[in-house]
């Protein structure tokens, strides 16, 4: 009992020789071979790095979004410090070129959407695009169509041609699944979107029509970046041109499915 009473109040004369109170002495003991947030942090960024060999070209954004599907709050200024701390931060290495192009010929639409992303419901503002991906037996095309409710993508269709049928075909595979109403469909002025049988197809859906500005690759700049974060964690980092189409479509089928579920934005 003496012995207890001594040492409580030699550690209340320590603590007043140093300044700092014994509430703060017994819960920094009680720290002692804890792991601190920072810690747990890391420990659940590396794993989330690990689970995939792709997954290495994480972003701070994309990184809190995988943070928040295990429980993990945090902001993006602490991520983003402990991400640099570990060299785990990476500078894009290349920009995806456009690839359709614009038919002068084809009256102007209205751009229905003034590079406003955002929807308050699925289904009401769509994005969709083409690019490309070369690869051992020629090169193959890939047309999406986005939801930018929440980044899903609705249909993927990938072809060994862009012709307008690719884009036809894309449109078809999101009405079949989803009652579309009130629906408006952006993408540039390729001459595949402004094709008399692609604004037939659009009628037939009862989806609304909105193109790009000439030359304004900003209008579609959510569906651009798609594209771009495709690429730099995926497509830059295999050597698909080596790969058959058929490979590289099973590889962009499971990849794209990822990026759905981390809602890429």
């Amino acid at each position: 009992m003496y012995e207890r009473h001594n040492k409580r109040w030699t550690i209340k004369l320590m603590c007043k020789i140093l300044g700092v109170s014994t509430s703060g002495y017994y819960k920094y003991k009680k720290k002692i071979g804890r792991p601190g947030k920072v810690d747990i942090l890391s420990a659940a960024m590396k794993s989330i790095l690990n689970e995939s060999p792709f997954n290495d070209n994480y972003g701070a954004p994309r990184m809190q979004l995988a943070l928040l599907q295990r429980g993990l709050k945090a902001g993006i200024r602490r991520i983003t410090r402990i991400m640099r701390e570990h060299g785990w931060l990476h500078k894009p290495r290349r920009k995806p070129k456009g690839l359709t192009h614009t038919t002068t010929e084809i009256q102007e639409k209205e751009n229905l959407l003034k590079q406003d992303f955002s929807a308050s419901q699925p289904l009401k503002k769509l994005l969709t695009d083409i690019s490309q991906i070369p690869c051992s037996d020629g090169k193959l095309y890939i047309s999406p169509i986005l939801d930018c409710f929440n980044g899903e993508i609705l249909s993927l269709i990938m072809r060994d041609n862009m012709k307008k049928e690719l884009c036809i075909d894309t449109l078809h595979a999101v009405t079949r699944r989803y009652k579309l109403n009130g629906t408006i469909l952006h993408s540039d002025r390729g001459s595949q979107y402004t094709s008399d049988a692609f604004h037939q197809a659009l009628s037939k859906a009862g989806v609304t029509q909105s193109l790009s500005g000439v030359d304004h690759c900003y209008d579609n700049a959510r569906m651009e970046s798609f594209f771009a974060t495709l690429k730099k964690e995926l497509l830059y980092r295999i050597p698909t041109y080596r790969m058959k189409r058929e490979d590289v479509k099973s590889i962009l089928f499971k990849s794209i499915k990822i990026l759905i579920n981390l809602k890429y934005l």
